[in-house]
């Protein structure tokens, strides 16, 4: 066994483990959050599913990859620990003690909530069970014409020639138990859905919704034609998601991450989830042989590992059934406002003054898919540079990047190839670009480049000048307008000479950026001492009688060091106030240690997603936006940019931004002992959240 290294906070400053919160465990709390919005009875009840759905998807997400990195840890005898002090082992018993009642929850809300709520709005979900004869001869022509084809039956056995079944990561499957006469023996089967299909199959004249699950079980029988079906049971197996990459020795990194990514659907085994009611004899069996299928290592799977779920396995069901055309049931649409007037060149509004956008509230295809498409047919442009780290599907920003290299434009594109999950979309995305003609980089060894940043070059009056966009989101126009952004339009000297040095190291070095930067805070080289010489310079003021303050708007605080910092700053005599979505290690409210310090979460229609942070430096207020969250992943291991922000009209919006979303009374609070408590609205009160009050805004047209 490998001998312990110290953990991240007993090398910090501060290296004290109780004054942290255990970050798998607050991200637990996160969920359990997004679950509460989906018990809400006051929401649409389309999105109260469709947060079930999330609740589910984020959980998938969580196994694949914190789970799985404790399983690996503890499979390879890493003896590191975590923020409080707690061994892996320690973590997982600790994960799972606290999922167990996360998932009666989720189980409760399904069947007690949204079921009925469904059923009473006509939107019945149907067991084989509950269906007429005409009904299921539908479904079985249904299922001869269109499933019965893509079905790959295997069996469960030992036998020579039959090796067990290699179950794929997340494929919902059926585990059926098949006897060959009334008196033979009983075989395991294991019969994969296919993909492709939807998950609900409806009946006519809105009978209702039958799963394909309920579909394939029914129809069995035509499949294993005269045997008789004893029972079939779904199940689905997790598998970590991390990719094993050498990027040191790799030749070409888009060719290691391609293969790489196609090998992740059969990773290490981390959970498996059953319907309830599975016999004991079939749970064993895929227990048992998801132990043994790595011979070459001793299996972390255990009967802690094994999960009966009550409601739908798949949580793409939850998803199809979130997005019925029922809008009553929905929330109502919202495009978002036009920040710029529609007849005016966004190049020449960015020559005049900054714009600062707020997505979705500002609509990102007015603004910054303009920006980029504008410069591509502009004919005074001479270049534009890019970073991509998401752009998901149909992208009207990279045709207009096509389009310009087409034009003769200087292009260049930075994709990151290793966003997990994304590793395989972004592949596609850097070889229809170099097919394009665009000098495309792939990425840095060893970090991962997550800034958001975009630079139009154009000749103007016989010199050039620069045009720049910072954000905190993706260039993705489908999620633009469902998670809450920020972003920057400037035309700004020192800002546009700092992303010119940025694109310049990102294209001409396989190292992180190390140059000096005259306005923007760059990770990981800088932007983390910088940080905390801010933090420093607030605790000063605060000392002197000068006061201070610290305002941040972050998905996640995790990073030893800078929490550090803001325990001392809390006790020089700082006022902290942090909005954290997701995970946040710092214990507020904690006498002597953190008084000073408050933090919220806004969970809402929207995923809060911006980052933002204001420090009041004597009066002459300091602010900020960018991709980094002050986690040590985004602040030691990946390149990341944040913007000040110089224009008054902006910061004063800024600021309002953050004042309303700290002043939110649906928020969550942040106790010290690491739970969260919905704020209480006062009686007779109007319990609008920020997020209602921005939408409001925007539809006045003063966002």
């Amino acid at each position: 066994m490998r001998e312990r290294r110290p953990s991240a906070v007993e090398e910090s400053a501060l290296g004290l483990r109780d004054h942290f919160l255990n970050s798998q465990l607050s991200w637990l709390e996160f969920n359990a959050r997004v679950l509460a919005l989906a018990e809400d009875a006051t929401l649409p009840l389309l999105a109260r599913v469709r947060f079930l759905s999330i609740f589910r998807t984020n959980l998938d997400e969580f196994f694949m990859v914190r789970v799985g990195a404790l399983k690996r840890a503890l499979q390879m005898g890493v003896a590191d620990l975590s923020e409080d002090g707690l061994s892996a082992k320690e973590q997982l018993d600790a994960i799972f003690i606290r999922l167990r009642s996360h998932l009666e929850r989720y189980a409760d809300c399904w069947a007690q909530q949204c079921l009925p709520a469904l059923q009473v709005q006509g939107i019945r979900v149907r067991g084989w069970s509950d269906l007429s004869e005409p009904e299921r001869v539908l479904l079985r022509r249904y299922f001869v014409d269109q499933v019965f084809p893509l079905l790959t039956p295997q069996a469960i056995t030992r036998a020579p020639g039959y090796p067990f079944p290699v179950m794929a990561n997340l494929r919902l499957s059926l585990a059926a138990l098949v006897r060959d006469s009334v008196t033979g023996p009983v075989h395991f089967a294991y019969v994969k859905l296919p993909d492709g299909l939807p998950r609900l199959v409806p009946l006519p004249d809105d009978g209702g919704l039958v799963s394909l699950e309920e579909v394939v079980r029914g129809c069995l029988d035509l499949v294993y034609r005269g045997r008789e079906i004893e029972a079939a049971y779904t199940f689905r197996v997790t598998r970590s998601g991390d990719l094993d990459l050498d990027e040191r020795h790799a030749e070409n990194l888009l060719h290691v991450i391609e293969e790489e990514a196609k090998r992740r659907p059969y990773g290490l085994a981390v959970r498996i989830e059953v319907e309830q009611g599975m016999r004991t004899d079939v749970r064993r069996l895929l227990l048992r042989e998801l132990q043994f299928e790595d011979a070459a290592h001793v299996s972390t799977l255990g009967d802690a590992d094994l999960f009966d779920m009550a409601g739908p396995l798949d949580p793409l069901a939850l998803r199809e059934i979130a997005d019925l055309p029922r809008p009553p049931l929905q929330y109502p649409p919202f495009p978002g406002r036009r920040v710029l007037e529609a007849a005016t060149s966004v190049l020449d509004v960015v020559a005049e003054r900054d714009v600062l956008v707020h997505h979705p509230y500002d609509s990102f295809p007015d603004a910054v898919e303009r920006f980029f498409v504008e410069a591509a047919d502009a004919p005074d442009v001479v270049a534009i540079k890019l970073t991509l780290y998401r752009p998901g599907g149909r992208s009207h920003i990279a045709d207009a990047l096509v389009r310009a290299a087409a034009a003769g434009k200087e292009v260049f594109v930075f994709v990151e190839l290793k966003a997990r999950f994304d590793e395989e979309r972004n592949v596609d995305w850097a070889k229809k670009l170099e097919r394009a003609g665009i000098h495309v980089v792939y990425g840095l060894v060893d970090v991962k480049t997550h800034a958001k940043v975009g630079l139009v070059v154009r000749r103007e009056g016989g010199g050039i000048r620069r045009y720049v966009h910072v954000g905190t989101g993706n260039y993705n126009a489908a999620t633009a307008a469902v998670y809450t952004d920020l972003g920057l339009l400037t035309a700004h000297p020192e800002l546009g000479a700092d992303v010119n040095d940025l694109f310049n190291e990102l294209s001409g070095s396989s190292r992180p950026p190390r140059v000096t930067f005259r306005r923007l805070l760059v990770a990981p080289e800088q932007m983390l001492e910088r940080l905390i010489a801010l933090v420093n310079r607030e605790a000063e003021y605060a000392r002197a009688g000068r006061g201070g303050r610290i305002r941040a708007k972050l998905n996640g605080l995790a990073d030893a060091d800078v929490i550090g910092a803001l325990y001392r700053a809390s006790q020089a005599g700082v006022e902290i106030d942090l909005v954290v979505r997701g995970i946040c290690c710092l214990r507020p409210g904690v006498p002597g240690l953190s008084d000073r310090i408050r933090v919220i979460s806004i969970l809402g229609r929207f995923l809060e997603h911006g980052r933002m942070f204001c420090f009041a430096n004597g009066g002459e207020p300091e602010y900020y936006i960018g991709s980094a969250d002050w986690r040590p992943r985004n602040l030691r291991r990946r390149v990341e940019v944040a913007t000040p922000i110089l224009d008054r009209d902006c910061r004063t919006r800024l600021d309002s931004i953050l004042e309303m979303e700290l002043a939110d009374p649906t928020a969550w609070e942040l106790g010290p002992d690491g739970a969260y408590y919905r704020r209480a609205a006062p009686s007779g009160a109007v319990r609008a959240s920020a997020q209602e009050h921005l939408m409001r805004l925007a539809e006045a047209g003063r966002a």
